[in-house]
Protein backbone atom coordinates (compact mmCIF):
# COMPACT_ATOMS: atom_id res chain seq x y z
CA UNK A 1 0.00 0.00 0.00
CA UNK A 2 1.71 2.90 -1.21
CA UNK A 3 1.96 6.12 1.37
CA UNK A 4 -1.06 7.93 -0.46
CA UNK A 5 -3.74 5.02 0.32
CA UNK A 6 -2.43 4.37 3.55
CA UNK A 7 -2.80 8.19 4.81
CA UNK A 8 -6.04 9.81 5.19
CA UNK A 9 -4.75 13.20 6.13
CA UNK A 10 -3.93 13.81 2.19
CA UNK A 11 -6.08 16.66 -0.16
CA UNK A 12 -5.62 14.82 -3.56
CA UNK A 13 -7.40 18.16 -5.15
CA UNK A 14 -4.36 19.87 -3.59
CA UNK A 15 -1.44 17.34 -4.56
CA UNK A 16 -2.48 17.74 -8.39
CA UNK A 17 -2.42 21.31 -7.96
CA UNK A 18 0.98 21.42 -7.45
CA UNK A 19 1.65 18.31 -9.47
CA UNK A 20 0.41 20.39 -12.67
CA UNK A 21 2.85 22.96 -11.67
CA UNK A 22 5.51 21.00 -10.92
CA UNK A 23 8.18 21.80 -13.98
CA UNK A 24 7.66 25.23 -12.50
CA UNK A 25 9.40 24.90 -9.08
CA UNK A 26 12.89 26.11 -10.12
CA UNK A 27 11.80 29.32 -12.23
CA UNK A 28 11.64 32.13 -9.99
CA UNK A 29 9.63 34.01 -12.37
CA UNK A 30 6.84 31.52 -12.57
CA UNK A 31 4.03 31.22 -9.98
CA UNK A 32 6.48 29.95 -7.75
CA UNK A 33 8.16 33.58 -7.47
CA UNK A 34 6.70 34.14 -3.64
CA UNK A 35 8.35 31.06 -2.87
CA UNK A 36 12.22 31.69 -4.27
CA UNK A 37 11.52 35.46 -2.92
CA UNK A 38 10.50 34.67 0.69
CA UNK A 39 13.48 31.79 1.04
CA UNK A 40 16.45 33.60 2.17
CA UNK A 41 13.98 35.04 4.88
CA UNK A 42 13.04 31.55 6.21
CA UNK A 43 16.43 30.22 5.39
CA UNK A 44 18.33 32.85 7.17
CA UNK A 45 15.78 32.86 10.21
CA UNK A 46 15.80 29.42 11.03
CA UNK A 47 19.84 29.32 10.49
CA UNK A 48 20.28 31.57 13.06
CA UNK A 49 17.96 29.86 15.55
CA UNK A 50 19.29 26.55 15.40
CA UNK A 51 22.81 26.73 13.20
CA UNK A 52 22.08 24.16 10.06
CA UNK A 53 25.50 23.11 9.62
CA UNK A 54 26.24 19.16 10.48
CA UNK A 55 22.27 19.13 11.52
CA UNK A 56 20.16 16.14 10.54
CA UNK A 57 16.96 17.87 8.91
CA UNK A 58 13.86 17.06 8.25
CA UNK A 59 11.55 19.02 5.39
CA UNK A 60 7.98 18.02 5.18
CA UNK A 61 6.30 18.93 2.29
CA UNK A 62 9.34 19.84 0.54
CA UNK A 63 7.80 20.39 -2.90
CA UNK A 64 10.65 21.23 -5.81
CA UNK A 65 13.30 21.57 -2.89
CA UNK A 66 13.88 25.03 -2.71
CA UNK A 67 14.21 25.35 1.28
CA UNK A 68 15.45 21.79 1.19
CA UNK A 69 18.27 22.29 -1.34
CA UNK A 70 19.56 25.76 0.37
CA UNK A 71 19.48 23.95 3.84
CA UNK A 72 21.93 21.37 2.35
CA UNK A 73 23.91 24.25 1.21
CA UNK A 74 24.25 25.62 4.46
CA UNK A 75 25.65 22.43 5.72
CA UNK A 76 22.63 20.70 6.94
CA UNK A 77 21.91 16.67 6.24
CA UNK A 78 18.68 17.07 4.82
CA UNK A 79 15.95 14.87 4.27
CA UNK A 80 13.06 16.13 2.58
CA UNK A 81 9.43 14.65 1.67
CA UNK A 82 6.32 15.00 0.01
CA UNK A 83 3.51 13.08 -1.45
CA UNK A 84 3.69 15.16 -5.18
CA UNK A 85 5.76 12.73 -7.13
CA UNK A 86 6.05 15.12 -9.92
CA UNK A 87 7.69 17.92 -7.57
CA UNK A 88 9.77 15.03 -5.86
CA UNK A 89 11.13 14.66 -9.32
CA UNK A 90 11.79 17.63 -10.46
CA UNK A 91 13.67 18.55 -6.74
CA UNK A 92 15.86 15.66 -7.56
CA UNK A 93 16.96 16.87 -11.05
CA UNK A 94 17.74 20.15 -9.39
CA UNK A 95 19.80 18.31 -6.93
CA UNK A 96 21.96 16.60 -9.99
CA UNK A 97 22.26 19.54 -11.67
CA UNK A 98 23.60 21.87 -9.13
CA UNK A 99 25.44 18.72 -7.28
CA UNK A 100 24.45 19.34 -3.63
CA UNK A 101 24.75 15.75 -2.59
CA UNK A 102 23.70 16.13 1.15
CA UNK A 103 20.13 16.58 0.67
CA UNK A 104 18.02 13.25 -0.49
CA UNK A 105 14.13 12.99 -0.97
CA UNK A 106 11.75 11.15 -0.44
CA UNK A 107 7.57 9.32 -1.73
CA UNK A 108 6.27 8.98 1.77
CA UNK A 109 4.17 11.09 4.06
CA UNK A 110 5.07 12.43 7.67
CA UNK A 111 3.07 9.82 9.69
CA UNK A 112 4.57 7.14 7.84
CA UNK A 113 7.99 7.99 8.08
CA UNK A 114 7.49 8.62 11.96
CA UNK A 115 6.83 4.81 11.89
CA UNK A 116 10.24 4.64 10.81
CA UNK A 117 12.34 7.30 12.37
CA UNK A 118 10.76 7.97 15.24
CA UNK A 119 13.07 11.12 16.98
CA UNK A 120 16.04 11.22 14.58
CA UNK A 121 15.65 14.62 12.96
CA UNK A 122 17.49 17.45 15.13
CA UNK A 123 15.89 19.65 12.88
CA UNK A 124 12.25 19.51 11.53
CA UNK A 125 10.72 22.29 8.48
CA UNK A 126 6.80 21.99 7.71
CA UNK A 127 6.38 25.28 5.54
CA UNK A 128 3.65 26.28 3.80
CA UNK A 129 2.22 23.20 3.84
CA UNK A 130 -0.60 22.86 6.82
CA UNK A 131 -3.03 25.12 5.09
CA UNK A 132 -3.14 21.78 2.24
CA UNK A 133 -3.88 19.28 4.36
CA UNK A 134 -7.42 18.01 5.97
CA UNK A 135 -5.91 18.13 9.49
CA UNK A 136 -2.62 19.74 10.30
CA UNK A 137 -2.68 18.86 13.82
CA UNK A 138 -2.02 15.32 12.63
CA UNK A 139 1.04 16.57 10.59
CA UNK A 140 2.30 18.68 13.59
CA UNK A 141 2.26 15.23 16.06
CA UNK A 142 3.96 13.61 13.31
CA UNK A 143 6.74 16.16 12.93
CA UNK A 144 7.12 16.23 16.36
CA UNK A 145 7.19 12.16 16.78
CA UNK A 146 9.92 12.90 14.05
CA UNK A 147 12.09 15.40 15.90
CA UNK A 148 14.95 14.61 18.38
CA UNK A 149 14.25 15.37 22.14
CA UNK A 150 15.64 19.17 22.24
CA UNK A 151 15.38 19.53 18.72
CA UNK A 152 13.55 22.41 17.12
CA UNK A 153 10.62 22.87 14.53
CA UNK A 154 9.89 25.63 12.10
CA UNK A 155 5.71 25.92 10.73
CA UNK A 156 4.65 28.35 8.65
CA UNK A 157 0.94 29.28 7.16
CA UNK A 158 -1.48 31.52 7.07
CA UNK A 159 -3.45 33.96 9.67
CA UNK A 160 -7.02 33.14 9.28
CA UNK A 161 -9.29 36.87 9.74
CA UNK A 162 -10.83 39.41 6.85
CA UNK A 163 -6.68 40.96 6.17
CA UNK A 164 -5.62 37.71 5.39
CA UNK A 165 -8.73 36.67 3.18
CA UNK A 166 -7.99 40.34 1.21
CA UNK A 167 -4.42 40.14 1.00
CA UNK A 168 -3.66 36.50 0.43
CA UNK A 169 -6.59 35.48 -1.71
CA UNK A 170 -8.11 38.60 -3.36
CA UNK A 171 -4.47 40.33 -3.82
CA UNK A 172 -2.26 37.92 -4.18
CA UNK A 173 -3.93 35.87 -6.91
CA UNK A 174 -6.53 37.47 -8.14
CA UNK A 175 -4.93 41.56 -8.21
CA UNK A 176 -1.37 41.12 -8.14
CA UNK A 177 -1.66 37.83 -9.29
CA UNK A 178 1.37 36.28 -7.37
CA UNK A 179 -0.10 33.22 -7.28
CA UNK A 180 -1.96 30.97 -9.54
CA UNK A 181 -5.77 31.35 -8.62
CA UNK A 182 -7.04 28.59 -6.36
CA UNK A 183 -4.09 28.27 -4.70
CA UNK A 184 -5.87 28.73 -1.18
CA UNK A 185 -8.82 27.98 0.58
CA UNK A 186 -9.65 30.71 3.85
CA UNK A 187 -11.19 27.87 5.51
CA UNK A 188 -7.92 26.14 5.65
CA UNK A 189 -6.23 29.20 7.37
CA UNK A 190 -5.18 29.13 10.63
CA UNK A 191 -4.68 31.60 13.39
CA UNK A 192 -1.52 31.10 15.72
CA UNK A 193 -3.39 30.71 18.54
CA UNK A 194 -4.71 27.42 16.92
CA UNK A 195 -1.68 26.15 16.03
CA UNK A 196 -0.04 27.24 19.35
CA UNK A 197 -2.59 24.63 20.69
CA UNK A 198 -1.75 22.05 18.59
CA UNK A 199 1.61 21.89 19.23
CA UNK A 200 0.78 22.02 22.87
CA UNK A 201 -1.11 18.99 22.04
CA UNK A 202 2.21 17.51 20.46
CA UNK A 203 4.10 18.63 23.61
CA UNK A 204 5.84 21.08 21.94
CA UNK A 205 7.08 24.45 23.31
CA UNK A 206 6.06 27.51 21.41
CA UNK A 207 9.14 29.85 21.41
CA UNK A 208 8.51 32.21 18.79
CA UNK A 209 6.70 33.84 16.22
CA UNK A 210 6.99 36.04 13.16
CA UNK A 211 5.62 37.41 10.24
CA UNK A 212 6.56 37.59 6.73
CA UNK A 213 5.04 41.32 5.26
CA UNK A 214 4.74 41.73 1.70
CA UNK A 215 4.90 45.47 0.05
CA UNK A 216 3.17 45.52 -2.90
CA UNK A 217 4.95 48.74 -4.20
CA UNK A 218 8.17 48.04 -3.68
CA UNK A 219 7.49 44.01 -4.57
CA UNK A 220 9.95 43.21 -1.17
CA UNK A 221 9.09 41.10 1.26
CA UNK A 222 10.13 41.04 4.92
CA UNK A 223 10.13 39.59 8.04
CA UNK A 224 7.83 41.88 10.38
CA UNK A 225 5.64 41.62 14.20
CA UNK A 226 2.58 41.95 12.09
CA UNK A 227 1.50 38.21 12.32
CA UNK A 228 -1.50 39.31 10.51
CA UNK A 229 -1.08 37.23 7.42
CA UNK A 230 2.32 35.06 6.12
CA UNK A 231 3.86 34.09 9.95
CA UNK A 232 6.41 31.44 10.87
CA UNK A 233 6.69 30.01 14.01
CA UNK A 234 9.88 28.15 16.17
CA UNK A 235 8.79 25.43 18.44
CA UNK A 236 10.90 23.52 20.95
CA UNK A 237 10.23 19.22 21.76
CA UNK A 238 11.15 19.11 25.25
CA UNK A 239 14.27 17.28 25.89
Amino acid sequence: MSSIESNNNVDHAELAKFSALASKWWDPNSEFRPLHEINPLRLNWIDERVGLKGKRVLDVGCGGGILAESMARRGADVLGIDLADKSLKVAELHKLETGVNNVNYRFVSAEQLAVEEQATFDVVTCLEMLEHVPDPAQTIQACADLCKPGGWLFFSTINRNPKSFVFAIVGAEYVLNLLPKGTHEYKKFIKPSELAQYARQSKLEFAEIIGLVYNPLTKVYRLARDTDVNYMVACRKSA
